[in-house]
């Protein structure tokens, strides 16, 4: 778990840090997205921004090694309070009494996962499943080439959904990969599933995030990638609670998801605009 958490704390961060310098080369010039990139890149935010992106995801794969998927979905999806509260003390976003209230409700339901949750599964799971994975990382680019073309709010929330089930598949993946050596990752499909699913995930929360309301797509983005993730762990991978507290581990998850959702419009860090247009509530 503590694994897990760090992971949230490490996207979390970043996310505010590459905003900032992603602001920063905005307001030296003027160029496309590429220009732009290039200016952020040679910023130290950005860079660390990076770098803390790659030991996230690190910290993922090791959590979900050891703890159950439902644990680690919900603590991935609590990253949104840490760019919530980050954001307040760097960019200086004024949060609303409901907004820290989530903060605070994140970590509640954290809290109770944490002493709920057991040991990771250790159910290999069905044979189809590495491939229904790859089927489903499939099944995410086309639900983005059909969402791109709804209205803005459907748009969103159709695309946000997409990159969330694409970092669900990115999740049971890991699961399903026994080894790291070249001769177990190559002809497992997970390995492929995982690949697939993750790049997929990425353009679909990208296309979202700049198409579309962020509240929405980040919505969407919290229930893609932990409730299915987290039935897939229960139903053939064998995550369990401790003994008796299973209704804990529902509760614990059910709120910090719920936390989570309350924050969503820091699924991409507010600019400056954005920081003098929110009023407290």
């Amino acid at each position: 778990m503590v694994c897990a958490l760090g992971a949230a704390v490490c996207f979390g961060t970043a996310t505010v840090l590459q905003a900032i310098a992603a602001r920063s080369a905005a307001a030296t010039g003027p160029g496309g997205d590429v220009a732009l990139l290039w200016r952020a890149l040679r910023q130290w935010r950005y860079l660390a921004g990076l770098a803390l992106d790659g030991l996230g995801f690190v910290l993922q794969i090791l959590a979900l090694r050891s703890v159950p998927i439902y644990a680690v979905g919900a603590a991935l999806a609590a990253a949104l309070a840490v760019t919530a509260v980050v954001a307040a003390r760097l960019l200086k976003v004024r949060l609303s009494r409901v907004e820290w209230a989530a903060v605070a409700v994140v970590c509640a339901g954290l809290a109770l996962l944490g002493l709920a949750s057991g040991a990771e599964g250790d159910e290999p799971g069905p044979g189809w499943l590495p491939w229904a994975m790859l089927g489903a990382a499939a099944g995410v680019l086309l639900l983005g080439a059909f969402g791109g073309r709804l209205p803005e709010r459907g748009r969103a929330l159709a695309l946000g959904l997409g990159a969330g089930l694409g970092f669900g598949v990115v999740e049971v993946s890991v699961r399903l990969i026994d080894g790291f050596s070249p001769g177990e990752l190559l002809p497992n499909p997970a390995t492929y599933a995982l690949l697939l699913g993750g790049g997929a995930a990425f353009l679909l929360l990208t296309s979202a995030l700049q198409r579309g309301s962020v509240t929405t797509a980040t919505a969407g983005l919290v229930l893609g990638e932990t409730v299915a993730p987290a039935l897939i762990g229960v139903v053939w991978l064998g995550d369990r609670t401790r003994p008796g507290l299973g209704w804990l581990a529902i509760l614990g998850f059910a709120v910090a998801v719920a936390g989570a959702l309350a924050l969503s419009r820091f699924g991409e860090a507010p600019v400056a605009a954005e920081e003098d247009a929110v009023a407290p509530r």
